[in-house]
């Protein structure tokens, strides 16, 4: 078949099952603290120890407060799996970025940050969002507890190989649109179970004239069309951004790396099981007015009614506007605001700090919004104070807090109260994703900006300059 996929997922086959799985050689492991201690528990138990802790790295990130992280974390739950991590990395001898330390911050904005997620690898975590590693040209899929667990004692997982697909979108993109709201057009265009059972390989000239940042986030976003995993072929781009990571080959090894590297592509006779078109003309500024991801739109669109929609029950599509407390025909242009939430290892880097500043610059925080603005690491930290992007933010009445998930979740301090909208640029919108009651409506930093800023929801082309 000669896709991409083809090459990567053979080239680590160590033996098929017969009328079973494959047994897949995995290069790069993440643990985070919330999925990992019943693995490290399971080797305790049968007495095993990490088969090659060399290539595991582990972080703490969804329970870690964002504001005075050198202060005891005062959550007891959260507190016990931030500990269970340290201990258990300790014990097996595993690489431990823990809380406070320059090398911390959510894992899938810290894997590519420091070049440890490179082409051509077999990357997993105990976590669904691990697709985001795709975007280096990359097989990246989450996995479950017990999987975590195979991995830690044999660095290899059984896995049904998945159906390959491509997304093709060609043309230009229009001022003020972003990569997150390119992924909202695809989960709405093909629902979020239309790429059940494939990895997906995005491609086209949109794509190729993303930046790295923005194809982590197209990719990240991978697993809300149902996806196995979305990935993108490494090009200039990526290894621009490679060379010189602390952890990215140096020297000769590089220059053997990217010569590698550059042979991960599908070939031109590559046949994948699906394949589908989309032109950049036809996306524009994107919220989501339901509790999928899926249910969304122009920002200047109406909410659909219930017997326009092919892709959900009319009953299921009635509750999710009842919980969010909109109604069908609705504009959303204008609607009142609560919170705001600029983060999450969809849209925690640089470029989101960037794009959400331009929108507020010589502007100020609308009132009686609440705004939390969360770097992905603290990377993203330091380098938000070297660009001077906290003074533009400072003046216009933001505050900066500290590396963390943060609202992408309500495991952690920052919970959006029962019945407020909040404007998130996090991944989902489920019932109680953000908070129980919580109202979450999905949209791209420059789509946030518009609304922190005038506390409504504003198409943010109304503000750009």
């Amino acid at each position: 078949m000669n896709t991409l996929f083809d090459k990567i997922w053979d080239k680590h086959v160590v033996q098929l099952v017969e009328d079973g799985p494959t047994q897949l050689y995995i290069d790069r492991l993440y643990c985070h603290e919330v999925t990992s201690p019943q693995a490290f528990d399971g080797l305790r138990k049968r007495g095993l120890k990490c088969f090659r802790p060399q290539q595991i790295y582990c972080m703490p990130d969804h329970n870690t407060p964002t504001h005075d992280q050198d202060k005891p974390i005062t959550d007891p739950v959260s507190k016990k799996q931030v500990d269970t991590l340290k201990r258990n990395c300790e014990e097996f001898g595993l690489a431990y970025f823990g809380v406070m330390s320059p090398d911390n911050g959510i894992i899938h904005v810290v894997g590519p940050e420091k070049g440890l997620s490179l082409p051509g690898m077999t990357i997993v975590c105990g976590d669904s969002h691990t697709s985001t590693h795709g975007a280096m040209g990359a097989v990246a899929f989450g996995i479950g507890t017990s999987e975590v667990e195979m991995v830690l004692a044999s660095q290899c997982i059984l896995q049904q190989k998945p159906k390959s697909m491509r997304i093709n979108i060609d043309g230009q993109l229009e001022k003020g649109v972003t990569a997150k709201d390119v992924a909202l057009y695809l989960m709405a265009k093909i629902s979020t179970s239309g790429a059940t059972g494939f990895f997906v390989e995005y491609a086209g000239e949109v794509v190729r004239a993303m930046s790295m940042e923005e194809r982590l986030t197209l990719c990240n976003l991978s697993i809300e069309m149902g996806a196995r995993g979305g990935f993108i072929a490494p090009d200039e781009t990526t290894f621009n951004y490679l060379k010189n990571r602390e952890f990215a080959p140096k020297g000769d090894e590089w220059d053997k790396a990217v010569s590698y590297w550059r042979t991960l592509k599908s070939g031109d006779d590559a046949v994948f099981d699906k394949e589908l078109f989309f032109d950049a003309a036809d996306i524009q500024p994107r919220i989501t007015y339901g509790t999928n991801p899926g249910m969304g739109m122009g920002i200047d669109d109406t909410i659909p009614y219930a017997d326009s929609i092919t892709d959900q029950e009319p009953a299921s599509f009635m509750k999710s506007l009842d919980y969010m407390g909109l109604h069908e025909g609705q504009k959303l242009i204008g609607l009142p605001i609560d919170y705001v939430f600029l983060g999450a290892c969809t849209n925690g880097r640089i470029e989101d700090f960037r794009a959400f500043a331009s929108i507020v610059k010589g502007r100020h925080k609308a009132e009686g919004v609440t705004a939390w603005l969360v770097p992905g690491s603290w990377a993203v930290y330091k380098q938000i104070i070297s660009e001077g992007l906290d003074g533009i933010l400072k003046d216009a009445g933001f505050e900066i807090r500290q590396p963390g998930c943060s609202a992408c979740l309500a495991m952690n301090d920052d919970k959006v109260p029962a019945g407020k909208y909040c404007v998130s640029t996090s991944n989902r919108n489920f019932e109680g994703r953000q908070g129980p009651g919580a109202r979450t409506i999905l949209a791209s930093p420059l789509v946030a900006a518009a609304a922190a800023v005038t506390g409504v929801v504003t198409d943010p082309r109304t503000l750009l300059s």
